[in-house]
């Protein structure tokens, strides 16, 4: 199962075959040959990153559902099953940020593809039976997390393929419609878990408890519901996807030289997928508390446990060529920029995916409850709101904003620059997370919290279409700064430990609606958008700048 290395003539696109000339940057080259293979491969990439996604954060909605059907677990223990897919999610990009080098493009793109099918099915097996412990829905969360580790190999490929002045354009539209995937998601699964997908296959329906809704409207208690569906719906479009991708994407010889055929690029990257879960197993045996683990650590520590013992399992590894190489893209750690740019995308993406995983959830806690006085005078959320709004009714909204948003925010940026465009976004992000803190605190005081859901959704869209355009001016920013052999493994990693909001975000937002004090979340993450907003402008856009607004 090889391929045959050729340089691409001009007017080709390079068939199935590894590409050995590739020079994005030579006009002649990129007007007669490179635009077509380039574009192609993108065109690929997109449907397969939309894919990803919504595999990885298919737990977001899951989880409120699985709560309308009465499964036996409670709201803090519903909340680790999209906190272990985050987390899992990120580690995984850590190993995936440097797969395009070691074992090529499309070998990459069609392998993690297809492994996709292996959380999909196995969700859609499990979700079939309530009694079933809850370690095992854990399980298949943390298996899941393969769709978030492609985003980071996604992205490190597209960038190999466009000249510097396309990569703000290119990298939002993979990014930005690979977002999609999160709002697919979100409309897909409550449709998908009203009818029987897959006939008697597909397993037998579950009866609704709790009124659930739709865009279209409400589905009342009582209605036959599938929910494993959640995860067989993907499959049918993860078999063919796979397919085109091996047949219509490309390696890169000038970016992954030493792949040494497919069969050995597949071991590569299977490998060190799972040497990435090693270490996100262990960290979160030592965070969850009991019965799942033993609790002893808090999250701000097996959080960078994780990373480190990650990298370190990687290094120590790694044999033969794909030590070399590990140990050449380790260089980007001795730069700075790449721990500026990992701050500044931490407000981007790590804000867009992890208030993709804790809105659903959140909407249903905070809405979905009567916040009334006792007789002593303290606030019990116990009594359920009859007027609450439905989570699968809104919660699409913010993630289709931002995932919209994000190939303009690109645009613009190659247009006037990426930081400025990054500062702008920050100082709206501070703000608009400081006013939903407040309206948070209005609703969980409030024995009719519906009353403030239209400023509270308006201002989540204000995020999430914020950090949407500040994902593609920090992509700008990334391809500007750092040369081609390392602006793919600097993207890769920044997205890897961004994508760590999605374990931040539910866990945090979790246990301040569980402490009665959900608005703190929201403050605090306005201050980490403050100190990035001086970060920003002292490393990007004061006089004297190393680059000046890349």
């Amino acid at each position: 199962m090889s391929t045959r290395t050729i340089a691409v003539p001009p007017g080709t696109t390079g068939g199935r075959a590894d590409i050995a000339d590739w020079r994005p940057e030579d006009e002649q080259f990129w007007e007669s040959t490179g635009r077509h293979v380039a574009w192609r491969n993108l065109w690929l990439s997109v449907p397969a990153l939309l894919c990803a996604f919504a595999v990885w954060g298919m737990w977001g909605i899951i989880t409120v559902q699985m709560n309308n059907l009465g499964f036996p677990f409670t709201q803090a223990e519903l909340f680790t099953l999209t906190a272990i897919a985050g987390l899992a999610g990120a580690t995984m990009r850590i190993p995936a940020a440097f797969l395009i080098r070691l074992a090529g493009g499309r070998n990459t793109i069609f392998l993690t593809t297809a492994m996709l099918l292996a959380p999909a099915i196995g969700t859609g097996i499990a979700l079939q039976h309530k009694e079933w412990p809850l370690w095992v829905f854990q399980l298949m969360a943390l298996w899941s997390g393969v769709g978030g580790g492609n985003f980071a190999s996604s992205m490190s490929n597209i960038s190999t393929f466009f000249p510097k002045r396309l990569q703000g354009t290119a990298l939002g539209l993979n990014a930005g419609i690979g977002n999609f995937g999160v709002t697919t998601m979100q409309i897909v699964i409550p449709l998908v878990m009203t009818v029987g997908l897959l006939g008697s296959i597909g397993g037998e329906p579950m009866t609704l408890l709790k009124d659930s809704g739709w865009i279209i409207g409400k589905i009342t208690a009582g209605t036959p519901t599938w929910i494993q569906n959640a995860g067989f719906a993907w499959v049918l479009s993860l078999v063919p996807l796979s397919i085109l991708c091996w047949f219509g994407m490309n390696n890169l010889n000038t970016v992954s030289p030493d792949t040494g055929g497919a069969i050995q690029a597949f071991l590569k990257i299977i490998w060190l997928y799972t040497l990435s879960f090693a270490p996100a197993i262990a960290g979160l045996y030592l965070y969850l508390p009991a019965p799942t683990g033993l609790g002893l650590l808090n999250m701000w520590v097996a959080m960078p446990l994780i990373i480190v013992v990650t990298l370190f399992t990687m290094k120590l590894a790694a044999f033969g060529t794909m030590k070399e190489n590990i140990a050449k893209q380790f260089e980007i750690f001795r730069d700075k920029h790449t721990w500026s740019m990992t701050a500044l995308y931490i407000v981007t993406f790590g804000s867009f995916i992890g208030f993709s995983m804790a809105l659903p959830l959140s909407i249903a806690v905070i809405f979905g409850i009567s916040h009334v006085p006792d007789a002593a005078g303290v606030l019990q959320h116990t009594l359920k709101n009859p007027n609450a709004p439905s989570a699968f009714t809104y919660a699409w909204i913010g993630p289709f904003v931002g995932a919209l948003i994000r190939p303009v925010g690109g645009w613009i940026s190659d247009k006037v620059g990426g930081s400025i465009v990054t500062q702008v976004i920050s100082a709206v992000m501070v703000v608009a997370s400081a006013a939903v803190g407040y309206v948070m605190l209005l609703a969980y005081s409030s024995p009719q919290p519906e009353q403030y859901f239209l400023p509270f959704m308006l201002l989540f869209v204000l995020l999430f279409a914020a950090s949407g355009i500040g994902n593609g001016s920090t992509f700008r920013t990334i391809g500007v700064i750092f040369d081609r052999a390392r602006a793919g493994p600097v993207l890769g990693w920044t997205s890897a430990i961004a994508a760590y909001g999605a374990f931040i975000a539910p866990v945090v937002i979790g246990a301040q609606i569980k402490a009665g004090t959900p608005q703190y979340a929201m403050y605090g993450f306005a201050v980490f958008y403050a100190l990035c907003l001086v970060l920003n402008w002292w490393f990007y856009l004061r006089r004297g700048a190393y680059v000046k607004n890349p």
